[in-house]
């Protein structure tokens, strides 16, 4: 028979199955994956605020894809790091603490996609209509782009987190590394018709939207660039849009791999690794895409590392 605790304000989490030979090769994998994301996002971000030149629509609407990443994995790896040093006995979490990083989780995985569609808007401003670009994604429309793509994440997490703390919990264990709406909702013995159902509306219309969006935007860019004669046109498109779909595919196979292996039991151990990856690759991957394809940003950093080979030398 099953142990209930109504409403404990402490939760134990389920330890990573990994191995005693191999804990400190994935903690130090782990905690190299982190600094990476952290210092390259860091950098990016820095990047884009003191180069004039990056004071452009589309890295003003990049640069919240850096900030995403940093935050959503602030909130889980260095937790995750010091927990795999723990027994499996002694991962306990408050459940304030709790729900303030299943909050943190969910907004980094809607902002990514929310922020992703902004941007394919201002791509298709660019592509689409070059001449009046500067006069349609002014200051303010970007500022307006940016709270929309926050705020729509902010209400939609909000809602959803806002359905699961209604519940009284009768039991502690959180089946996963780090806390998730999901794990959250299966502590309680209440009816969770509500949360499910609000769950899958929220997954179906946040994928659903964000890849239609693609789509369509995308659709209308390929007419655009098969009507045009213009060879510089074609080349500019190819290169920023098949950077932003690159980075738009990794979050959504990401996303959808982390969202199938819930409904899966059995795999347990594949969706907790899974929902690691979910934070971890495209906050590797962001910076080292956008770096490699923007002219504008290898172009800076050239002439920084430029400006350091010529100091020794006065």
């Amino acid at each position: 028979m099953e142990n209930y605790t109504y409403n404990s304000p402490t939760l134990q989490l389920e330890a990573l199955n990994v191995s005693k030979e191999s804990v400190y090769p994935v903690f130090f994998l782990f905690l190299f994956t982190y600094l990476f994301i952290m210092i390259a996002n860091v950098s990016i971000a820095v990047l884009i605020f003191i180069d004039k030149n990056l004071h452009q629509p589309m890295y003003l609407l990049f640069c919240n894809l850096p900030f995403n990443d940093i935050l959503g994995n602030s909130i889980l790896l260095p937790r995750l790091l010091i927990d795999m040093l723990r027994p499996p006995s002694e991962l306990f979490i408050s459940y304030y603490e709790c729900v303030v990083q299943a909050f943190v989780s969910h907004m980094f995985g809607t902002t990514s996609l929310t922020v992703l569609m902004i941007m394919a808007f201002d791509r298709y401003v660019a592509i689409s209509n070059p001449l009046r670009y500067n006069t349609i994604m002014t200051n303010k429309m970007v500022m307006k782009l940016i709270a929309c793509a926050w705020g729509v994440a902010l209400v939609l997490v909000g809602i959803l987190l806002g359905l699961t703390i209604r519940l009284n919990r009768c039991r502690t264990l959180i089946e996963s590394p780090y806390c998730e709406n999901a794990s959250l909702f299966k502590l309680s013995c209440d009816s969770v018709l509500i949360n499910n159902v609000y769950g899958l509306t929220f997954t179906v219309v946040l994928f659903t939207g964000s890849i239609g969006s693609m789509v369509i935007t995308y659709t209308k860019i390929t007419v655009v660039c098969l009507t045009s004669n213009s060879k510089s046109l074609n080349s500019k498109a190819l290169k920023t849009c098949s950077t932003h779909l690159v980075v738009f595919l990794v979050v959504v196979f990401s996303g959808m791999s982390n969202i199938a292996l819930h409904r899966f039991p059995q795999y347990s151990d594949y969706r907790k690794l899974s929902s690691i990856l979910f934070h971890v690759v495209p906050g590797s991957l962001n910076p080292i895409i956008y770096g490699v394809q923007s002219k504008e940003i290898r172009h800076f950093l050239f002439k920084l590392f430029e400006s350091k080979k010529v100091l020794p030398s006065l």
